[in-house]
């Protein structure tokens, strides 16, 4: 069983890695070393692709306060709760392609949003978001921030509701502030998931936004979209450059596999606080 689960998650692995230092010559596969790579880091396709994905990151402390905000005030059973709580967790449940496509509809240059806007009298706000290379990719950052937040409200919430009411009470009595309760014992408790939901998010940024990109701009306009996974897609399957492609891929492999094995450790950290507790 170990064997063959090796063969399917290794071999794979090994033989894109391989790829990544050879170049096809007459049919056949040949060494070329680091060749790939330097290609890669010469293309400013690409370089725009690893700017955009860095861009992307952006969002991960805007989702990380914006569910921590949420989740501190749904704890705190403010009324109709639990329907707030579904409501923001039921975009994360969404497919990434429905969401792009309805994205894309409501703002297209005709789209609901600026039908509002001019509805409204507000023609000047009224803008092409996701066709000008300058309002583009922040649109698509909206969108990831609208979907993913909800997984760090319920993470969040989660963890506070297992935090003994006690400590709360206490500081309350002695007559701390909500913000002095907040940044001493609600942050403090939460720690070790807002480092887990931060890695988890930064790792999205870098290597899970495709079907965002796809679906809403395919990379455009002028490459302003451009990511490393479309990227690896283009290159691979509608340019026909395997090798170029298993370059970009190993790098992406190497940057994931590094924000991975950080998140393990942050979860056997969390197991070792939770046992001396």
């Amino acid at each position: 069983m170990t064997v063959a689960l090796l063969f399917v998650f290794g071999y794979p692995v090994v033989r894109l890695i391989m790829m990544s230092f050879q170049r096809t010559s007459k049919g056949q596969e040949v060494f070329v070393g680091l060749t790939n790579y330097m290609a890669l880091f010469q293309d400013e396709v690409f370089i725009r692709a690893v700017r955009n994905n860095l861009t992307l990151v952006l969002n991960v402390p805007i989702m990380v306060a914006a569910a921590l905000l949420l989740a501190i005030f749904l704890f705190e059973r403010i009324r109709g709760w639990k329907i707030y709580q579904t409501t923001l967790f039921l975009p994360y449940l969404l497919p990434i392609v429905v969401v792009g496509l309805i994205f894309s509809y409501i703002f297209q240059l005709s789209g609901v949003l600026n039908e509002a806007l001019i509805a409204i009298g507000l023609p000047q706000l009224a803008l092409d978001w996701l066709g000008s290379p300058k309002l583009a990719l922040w649109t698509i950052m909206f969108v990831i921030i609208w979907k993913e937040v909800g997984l760090g409200v319920v993470l969040f919430l989660a963890r506070l509701m297992s935090v003994e009411e006690e400590l709360f009470d206490a500081a309350r009595i002695d007559g701390a502030s909500w913000w002095r309760i907040q940044w001493h014992i609600t942050i403090p408790q939460l720690s070790t998931v807002i480092e887990f939901f931060t890695v988890i998010s930064v790792i999205t940024m870098l290597s899970w936004v495709f079907n965002y990109v796809y679906v809403m701009t395919a990379g455009g306009p002028g490459n302003s979209t451009m990511v490393t996974e479309l990227y690896v897609y283009l290159q691979g399957f509608r340019y026909n450059q395997m090798n170029l492609a298993a370059a970009a891929s190993v790098l992406i492999l190497v940057i994931t596999g590094i924000l991975i094995f950080v998140q393990f450790r942050l979860r056997e950290r969390a197991g070792e606080e939770e046992t001396f507790a």
